[in-house]
């Protein structure tokens, strides 16, 4: 049974940096199109972050460009995401998820067949 699981997360104040990262198992990792998505309360999900499966093609929301950046590692079976210059605005909980073969070139939740529990990230003013 594939699982993906985040790492990391946690509380900082406005301007810290925050690295989470993500691994899967029950998968070959490096088939698979990794992405960062976010949910505040009372607000949508987001498409944070995505890196191909091919690691060739890295999307990131114009609301973390500059200021977030994305790995992955296919020996290691982990995607990180490391977090600069956090706003309160960044305060959600992010989720892992993992999308067959996906290129991040059609960025869409319902992509993504499997999906992590979430971890929270909470930036005091």
């Amino acid at each position: 049974q594939a699982q993906v699981l985040e790492h990391g997360g946690g509380k900082v104040q406005a301007g810290a940096s925050l690295r989470l990262s993500c691994t899967t198992s029950g998968l070959t990792f490096e088939d698979y199109g990794m992405a960062w998505f976010r949910q505040a309360p009372g607000k949508e999900r987001e498409g944070v972050s995505c890196i191909a499966w091919s690691g060739d093609y890295i999307y990131l929301s114009d609301s973390v460009k500059g200021r977030f950046t994305v790995s992955r590692d296919d020996i290691k079976n982990t995607m990180s995401m490391r977090m600069d210059s956090l706003k309160p605005e960044d305060t959600a909980m992010y989720f892992c998820a993992a999308h067959y073969k996906g290129n991040c070139k059609t960025f869409e939740a319902g992509l993504f067949e499997y999906w992590g529990q979430g971890n929270q990230v909470t930036v005091s003013p």
